[in-house]
């Protein structure tokens, strides 16, 4: 069955509820989730304790219940009603406690007090309840009755992972993607659960393509110390990531939001740049070391090309961190419009090569091998594929090696699917050579990119 905004919306509605946190039964329960629905997923586990990088993998937690009850009995908190009502990693407590005492451990939004906050204290042992403003003015009494079921001890971190490999070259030459995907967060929908949605079916669209240049890897992590761990056990994997994506809050209906890698200047960050000023809109931001897990991909020692890709960023939507963030919150059109900017990114991963003429001395004569006066040519089913004879010679006089299909789409103003149909045919002609991998030069340190946007479509094939 093709991808279609319902079943991305399917399973954001089936992920939602799980209580997840960076370690625990949620998490594995969430990965069993996508092992299910997708082939050769693996699930790894990391013993508590282990030191990774400057890091230590923590205890498992794992929450049964947690409520505030007047003395009377009535509950006035349950996390049965909100997972998002317990401050994750809370330590147990079955205590009598003092309006004054319970205070020290409440969250609440004075300015959205119709919303429960996510908060979190997964590296210092405390307890605590998020509740709205409106909840919290109703704690008026002198005492009362807490209690926090949890377990906190040795355990294990656990993380999935699947590569879809490389068909039309060996895994080493064609080079790796990287996809990251955070999957610790509970009751979020936006923040986590969009993500994991979109990744599956991408995953399952990728290993029904039969022609695949590049290998993809995908690995589903809890935030932070999940790509601190992935790192620290893959470091002779590493070297082979020529693109990387970290996926986050890409079910609301803004326009995508690519924030650059650190280098700012790798194929991924000109690729989403270009789908963004041309095809996409939406905005480009500078990388800055605070966000999601790419800051980990991005740190100096390992500086890899991984960006990240949002709609509305964390931090700047009302609904960030919040009950809020909910089911309604999410729509199927948003769920599949990010899939449709990931497919185009792929594409343009897929296709783009550095060409070298075979016949660079004086233009080759076209006609003689059918291309004189080309038009139309191209996917009839993508019509931003379609190519003319300024495409053609375009191409055919910028392969020398150094410029890629985008540097030749913008340097020309054709769209990158014409250029990219162009070489293609240009190619099979043997009139042009493509590089191995390896032999692929480092993009410039800037370019220019037409101005311009063309309304989001579900994919660029």
């Amino acid at each position: 069955m093709l991808t279609s905004p319902e079943i991305l919306h399917e399973h954001v509605k089936n992920i939602f509820p799980i209580f997840r946190s960076i370690t625990g039964k949620g998490i594995r329960q969430t990965l069993e989730y996508i092992s299910q629905r997708t082939e050769g997923f693996s699930i790894s586990h990391v013993a508590s304790g282990t030191e990774v990088l400057d890091w230590t993998v923590p205890d498992e937690w794992n929450a049964y219940g947690a409520t505030i009850r007047r003395t009377t009995g009535e509950v006035m908190i349950d996390w049965a009603r909100c997972n998002l009502h317990l401050v994750q990693y809370s330590i147990p407590i079955h205590a009598r406690v003092s309006r004054e005492e319970l205070e020290k451990h409440l969250h609440w939004l004075p300015d959205q007090p119709d919303l429960i906050p996510y908060r979190t204290s997964y590296y210092r042992k405390d307890w605590g309840f998020c509740l709205s403003a409106h909840q919290y003015s109703q704690l008026t009494d002198d005492e009362y009755d807490v209690e926090i079921r949890t377990e906190l001890g040795p355990g294990r971190l656990s993380y999935g992972e699947v590569l879809v490999p490389a068909t039309m070259e060996s895994g080493n030459e064609a080079g790796e993607v990287l996809f990251s995907i955070h999957c610790c967060h509970p009751a979020l929908a936006n923040d986590n659960a969009s993500s994991i949605a979109i990744a599956i079916e991408v995953i399952r669209t990728l290993q029904k393509r039969p022609d695949r240049r590049l290998s993809y890897r995908f690995v589903f992590i809890p935030g932070t110390i999940g790509s601190i761990t992935w790192l620290a056990r893959n470091r002779d994997r590493i070297r082979h990531i020529r693109h990387g994506l970290v996926m986050s809050c890409l079910g609301d209906d803004g326009l995508p939001t690519y924030k650059q890698s650190r280098r700012g200047n790798a194929a991924i960050d000109r690729y989403a740049e270009y789908l963004v000023q041309t095809r996409w809109g939406g905005k480009v931001v500078p990388f800055e070391p605070y966000g999601y897990d790419e800051r980990q991909y991005c740190s100096p020692g390992f500086n890899l090309p991984v960006g990240c890709l949002m709609r509305s960023p964390n931090g700047q939507f009302a609904q960030y961190h919040t009950s809020a963030d909910n089911l309604d919150f999410v729509t199927p059109a948003g769920l599949y419009a990010s899939f449709g900017f990931i497919m185009d990114l792929v594409t343009m991963m897929e296709q783009d090569f550095h060409p070298r003429s075979l016949c660079p001395y004086g233009e080759p004569q076209l006609g003689r091998r059918g291309l004189y006066k080309t038009i139309g040519g191209g996917d009839e089913k993508d019509p931003h594929s379609a190519f003319d004879q300024m495409t053609l010679l375009w191409v055919l006089n910028l392969a020398d090696g150094d410029h890629s299909l985008l540097d030749i789409a913008q340097r020309s103003g054709k769209s990158f699917p014409a250029v990219a149909a162009a070489a293609g045919v240009l190619v099979r002609a043997d009139l042009l050579a493509r590089p191995a991998w390896g032999q692929v030069p480092m993009p410039p340190a800037s370019v220019s990119s037409p101005a311009g946007t063309s309304a989001p479509s579900a994919s660029w094939t």
